[in-house]
């Protein structure tokens, strides 16, 4: 069974999940091996039923107290560029792909991404170049994200946002 959780944390991103349960996107997941797609919802307008065929599950909800279940189970995160959901899930040590909304392109979120990216700790990109993405990666190549420093990381987002120089 190998799981892929999207998460949009407490904001909407209809674009997202509407991109993600879309054929070709479910599609690709499928032929990668993934079966089972947990959908996070919070806010959003778009809220796909959940069904299930004999090859494939899809499970949507709109909040949980903790994430933390989900990310533990996890095989690949698709995540929207929110602080907390990014580290949240590298301190799991998942494999993250993050998805910028391009609605809010001038913001940290992006650089955010940018930065990690460049790091090597996750793959990003926008809703459009989803399904390119997920078929090219290799999740193999990321590294794993050093667990248990907030304060670097609190440190990193003041210098992405620019509250340092």
């Amino acid at each position: 069974m190998k799981r892929a959780f999207v998460t949009v944390g407490t904001t909407s991103f209809d674009e997202l999940v509407a991109r993600v349960v879309a054929n070709d996107c479910v599609q690709i997941l499928e032929s990668l091996g993934y079966n089972h797609l947990v959908l996070q919802v919070g806010r959003g307008t778009v809220v796909p039923k959940p069904f299930r065929t004999e090859s494939f599950t899809l499970d949507v909800y709109r909040y949980k107290d903790s994430l933390k279940e989900d990310l533990q189970q996890a095989d690949l995160v698709i995540s929207h560029a929110g602080a907390g959901s990014c580290l949240e899930s590298l301190e799991k040590g998942k494999p993250l792909v993050v998805v910028v909304n391009e609605k809010l392109m001038n913001n940290h979120q992006f650089e955010l991404a940018k930065q990690l990216h460049k790091e090597g700790h996750l793959f990003y990109c926008t809703c459009s170049t989803l399904p390119g993405l997920l078929q090219s990666m290799d999740l193999s190549t990321l590294k794993c994200y050093p667990p248990g420093q907030p304060e670097k990381f609190s440190a990193f987002l003041d210098k992405v946002v620019g509250l340092q120089k």
